[in-house]
């Protein structure tokens, strides 16, 4: 048995003021993850529109409300309410509220080895890419046909990072989050 303080581990801060503290590490969970987020108004959670192949995932709002995107649509989850996404299921999180956001993540299995966004493939026309590793660094892989890809800066404005977000049509876009430009077919 372990026992710890949400305090005791040592946040990850993001760029847009997002805080994890990961929990599972100091619990030394081998089955399961726990993470607690603290998220700024106007920020989300990091990673974007993405599924994990291989995971489950659970997210408890403690405080505030979160706006989760799925293919679907979007979802508000308020407070000490919770929601499931089975394994293959897209989302992301964010707090479009103007109060602070706080919530949970657990996910079963604790690793998630298959990672996907969802984004065509260039080269067979497959709909959903896995993160994966191109030249040492990160990448998007085909799982049907290995053909790879390089992350690309924004267009627009050079931004070196770009999200997986649902666009204003509804269907996934990559979104620059320096300049908001979004684009259909950028990887």
């Amino acid at each position: 048995m372990r026992r710890t303080a949400v305090d005791d581990a040592d946040p990850i801060v993001f760029d847009d003021g997002t805080a994890r503290r990961k929990l599972a590490d100091l619990l030394a969970t081998t089955g399961v993850a726990l993470n607690r987020y603290r998220v700024p108004p106007g920020s989300g959670l990091p990673g974007g529109l993405h599924a994990h192949a291989d995971q489950e995932e659970l997210f408890l709002v403690t405080a505030g409300e979160a706006t989760f995107e799925t293919l679907d649509g979007e979802m508000l989850v308020e407070e000490e309410e919770a929601i499931h996404f089975a394994p293959g299921e897209f989302q992301s999180g964010k707090n479009d509220s103007d109060d602070e956001l706080v919530l949970f993540a657990v996910g079963a299995p604790r690793e998630s080895r298959d990672i996907r966004v969802p984004l065509r493939c260039r080269e067979c026309g497959y709909d959903d890419l896995r993160l994966g590793s191109v030249d040492d660094e990160p990448g998007l892989v085909c799982p049907a046909c290995d053909a790879t890809f390089s992350p690309q800066p924004c267009p627009a404005c050079g931004h070196e990072e770009m999200r997986v977000e649902l666009g204003d049509a509804g269907r996934p876009v990559t979104a620059c989050p320096g300049c908001g430009a979004e684009f259909e077919d950028h990887i």
